[in-house]
């Protein structure tokens, strides 16, 4: 059974946790939130399919995430004209990366933990590809050509070894009304 949390204090000394209720096992979670369907358990696949496929050659946009061998979290926004991403075998994909601020966050935590998580989106699309598996960093192979832009070619590319895909739930993109054009910043 959930429990209440201790007090604790926050970062400018209030007792932010005061009367918080903390779950603290997956067999309270799974209480809970009841078992998943079996649709939602069998769509998860190790492999691409000619679908997902499809996603990744009309995507411009991921986001990358990573954690370094303490636990600690990046998320980072990768992007291109759409198909960047460069499908090499149904278990392997390769980005490029075009430097931005040139910090290499998630390449310094792929160096310390391989384990890293990619999100698919397409502007106006409501499917969200997950994508989990194992990165390296490679320097140079013989597909970097194959992903020169506008005359540059990668420095890096983040090399994936796939362990599951699936079409995420896309309730969250309707939710947030994130692809109406009403719910944008003016300018």
């Amino acid at each position: 059974m959930p429990s209440t949390m201790d007090a604790t204090a926050n970062r400018s000394g209030g007792a932010l946790t005061e009367g918080f209720v903390e779950l603290r096992s997956a067999d309270e979670l799974r209480e809970l939130l009841g078992e998943p369907h079996p649709i939602v358990i069998d769509k998860v696949h190790p492999e691409l399919t000619d679908d997902d496929r499809d996603m990744l050659a009309r995507s411009p946009f991921c986001l990358l995430a990573t954690s370094d061998r303490y636990g600690n979290c990046d998320v980072s926004p990768r992007g291109d004209a759409p198909g960047f991403t460069h499908v090499l075998d149904a278990g392997t994909l390769a980005l490029p990366d075009r430097p931005g601020n040139r910090r290499g966050d998630s390449f310094h935590n792929i160096l310390d933990n391989p384990h890293a998580g990619l999100l698919y989106l397409i502007p106006g699309g409501k499917e969200v590809l997950r994508i989990n598996g194992r990165a390296r960093i490679l320097t140079d192979a013989p597909f970097f050509d194959d992903m020169t832009v506008a005359g540059r070619r990668p420095l890096l590319a983040l090399l994936l070894e796939i362990d599951e895909i699936y079409l995420h739930c896309p309730q969250s993109l309707r939710r947030s009304g994130v692809w109406n054009p009403e719910t944008w910043l003016k300018d």
